[in-house]
């Protein structure tokens, strides 16, 4: 995973009718709708962001979640102050008093929110942490004139552009969505339907747990974690890609990142995790 720091480190084509000039009066046509216009891309910057002290992470709502409802923070579960959770360990509302640097959309420093519990921390299948604020999003509106990012209940699509958005460094990596891996395998832990990016986000230690964003919709679709450095085979910060039939596969320098569609149907209204809701799949404690 991408090793959390310590301390100061921190045109669309216009299709016309193209008949003959004359061939019939215009008004006997039949004009055909042009094709609808692609979406403009999303602006996508730091507002929504956050640092921790060694990782990045973003204020997230869910598609149900109300202004009155407490706020999350979603990062790496390899990014909790109480360490990484081991194969099969799953935490879920542990108090913390866990503050957090929220960001403008210049990536300048706002102030700072705290956190009452970990709602929910895993390295199993995936590599999540979503904490739960003191503040609701109302109140963060308020004061900071912030509004949360939305996490898509919907499977990432390949080839989509896709932003990084590391609020500990104050960096955006640009890139696509090169595919999916059905098993990526780092040290002892495995995670399950991970998100492969193209060469060119080149993410590095410290932009652990930041925001996979979209750049179509603007939502978050994963939740970056991990690379192979040193094109070592499955060993930790060297992940390596295993199939459906066993094949092992290494990329060095490649990226990767954790699915969040996941998560919404995790919680129920008012944000409170709940593990039993029919549709949820995260790994249970």
């Amino acid at each position: 995973m991408k090793k959390p720091l310590i301390g100061a480190l921190s045109a669309l084509l216009l299709a016309g009718a193209g008949g003959l000039a004359g061939a019939a009066p215009a008004a006997a046509r039949t004009a055909e709708p042009a094709p609808p216009k692609a979406a403009a891309p999303v602006a996508v910057d730091f507002a929504g962001t956050v640092a921790l002290s060694n990782c990045s992470g973003s204020l997230v709502r869910l598609p149900g979640s109300a202004a009155g409802d407490p706020a999350l923070i979603l990062s790496n579960g390899h990014c909790l102050e109480t360490g990484m959770p081991g194969p099969g360990q799953v935490v879920t509302n542990r108090s913390s008093n866990r503050s957090f640097t929220l960001l403008s959309s210049s990536g300048g420093r706002l102030g700072t929110v705290r956190a009452s519990k970990i709602a929910y921390g895993t390295m199993t299948d995936t590599d999540v942490s979503i904490y739960q604020l003191t503040s609701t999003y109302a109140d963060i509106q308020s004061r900071y004139g912030i509004s949360p990012l939305t996490i898509a209940d919907t499977h990432p699509v390949a080839g989509s552009a896709i932003k990084v958005v590391s609020g500990y460094w104050k960096r955006i990596y640009s890139c696509n969505v090169d595919g999916f891996v059905y098993r990526l395998k780092e040290g002892s832990w495995t995670f399950k339907d991970s998100v492969r990016y193209t060469s060119s986000c080149n993410t590095i230690g410290g932009t652990s747990g930041s925001p996979v964003v979209d750049v179509a919709t603007g939502k978050v679709v994963a939740v970056n974690n991990t690379g192979n450095e040193d094109g070592e085979s499955c060993t930790v910060n060297n992940p390596c890609e295993v199939d459906q039939s066993g094949k092992v596969t290494v990329r060095k320098g490649i990226n990767y990142a954790q699915e969040t569609y996941l998560i919404p149907a995790c919680f129920a209204p008012g944000n409170k995790l709940d593990l039993n809701r029919a549709g949820c799949v995260l790994p249970k404690p």
